[in-house]
């Protein structure tokens, strides 16, 4: 049996990882500025995490969530305190779009309705109904493509408005910083009206967190940068560090019914323990503050080259979520990084590229990314 060939590969095989650097099979050194997709939260290999974690599957990895597991009650209250959300509830899953599935499942039986409005550009998954929300046709299955969702552009506050004036729509589902769409960013006058007309219509507000939240945007939360409160927040990728995991924040205008939402995998002992560790480590290291003051150090330099290189055409993003949009293709300077420099960054559409490093990013490792970046730009 081989592979299933989904996924274009840079021909590197990456072995180790501590703080914001990795290593490959080689032992060649890389600075990180990716975390896998925005997944490492508190550093590759942080001592805290590795000790919880290896402790935990030393005494118990996994039972069903037909008993009670005291770690998910600890979670849920630790998560609360430090989001704000303190009088949410939450359930646990495996990954972002399962937690953007079970957002908008709960929005329709909340509501009796069935449709759904998102944002052009998009991403909220690859699961049923989550890549019907997402506005990309080329992963959108026939039989995903069921007629639920419409597509709006981002900040027209009057054509969002129109549409939840029909009466008919479940949920709104947003990201306050669009990742995939090349960090695009909410407004906080857009924010707040979709909000507002959100309750005068009666639908459910959904803010997809899982890429820009968890401490990411410098808050907990980037819509906590808006002034809104939605009714559901999703999250994923940093929870755990890389352990696969994803919750939702539900208001408590919602009330549990037992079958509504179920989950095999979801909760379980060891993914609790990691999610723990994390924000442990988040809290003791300051590492929302840290990627509010690194994000803003990176971007005030990034403009800074942005005024001596014409590659640069605009940089954007809040905290540690950065896109630098190029009047190059962003595949040249990608491979030039990792090849030559040695540098993991994203990317987004052509001429993007994403900086998503891990909170712990320090200034040395911002210096270091931006001299090689503005080495290879020169060489463009």
């Amino acid at each position: 049996m081989k592979l299933f060939d989904v996924y274009p590969l840079f021909d590197i095989s990456i072995v180790k990882g501590k703080g914001c650097n990795v290593w490959d099979e080689g032992g060649q050194k890389y600075l990180d500025l990716y975390g896998g997709h925005a997944v490492i939260s508190i550093g590759h290999a942080h001592p805290h995490y590795v000790e919880t974690v290896s402790r935990q599957v030393g005494q118990l990895g996994f039972y069903s969530n037909s008993v009670i597991n005291p770690l998910q009650q600890q979670l849920a209250k630790r998560l609360g305190a430090v989001s704000g959300y303190d009088d949410y509830q939450l359930f646990l899953i495996n990954s972002g779009a399962e937690a953007n599935e079970n957002a908008l499942k709960l929005a329709s039986f909340h509501t009796g309705r069935k449709r759904i409005l998102s944002a052009q550009k998009a991403f909220h998954g690859r699961t049923s109904l989550a890549v019907e929300a997402t506005d990309n046709p080329k992963i959108i299955a026939p039989v995903n493509a069921n007629g639920h969702v419409t597509y709006l552009p981002l900040n027209d506050l009057p054509a969002w408005e129109a549409e939840l004036a029909k009466g008919d729509v479940a949920a709104v589902i947003l990201e306050c910083i669009q990742g995939v769409g090349g960090i695009r960013m909410v407004t906080e006058e857009f924010a707040q009206g979709l909000s507002a007309a959100c309750r005068r219509h009666g639908a459910v507000l959904i803010c997809d967190e899982i890429q820009c939240g968890y401490g990411r945007s410098g808050r907990f939360f980037a819509h906590q940068w808006l002034g809104i409160r939605p009714d559901i927040i999703t999250v994923a990728k940093g929870i755990a560090n890389g352990f696969p995991m994803g919750g939702v924040l539900i208001s408590p205008e919602f009330t549990p019914v037992y079958g509504q939402l179920g989950t095999t995998f979801g909760g379980n002992h060891l993914a609790c323990a990691a999610a723990l560790a994390v924000l442990d480590v988040m809290e003791e290291e300051s590492l929302v503050r840290n990627a509010d003051e690194m994000g803003n150090y990176l971007i005030s330099e990034l403009k800074k080259m942005q005024g001596e290189t014409s590659h640069i055409v605009d940089v954007r993003g809040r905290g540690l979520m950065i896109g630098i949009e190029l009047d190059v293709p962003q595949k040249q300077v990608r491979e030039a990084l990792i090849y030559d420099e040695h540098v993991f960054t994203g990317c987004s559409g052509t001429n993007l590229l994403r900086l998503l490093p891990p909170l712990c990013l320090t200034k040395a490792g911002a210096d270091e990314f931006l001299s090689k970046l503005k080495r290879v730009l020169n060489n463009v």
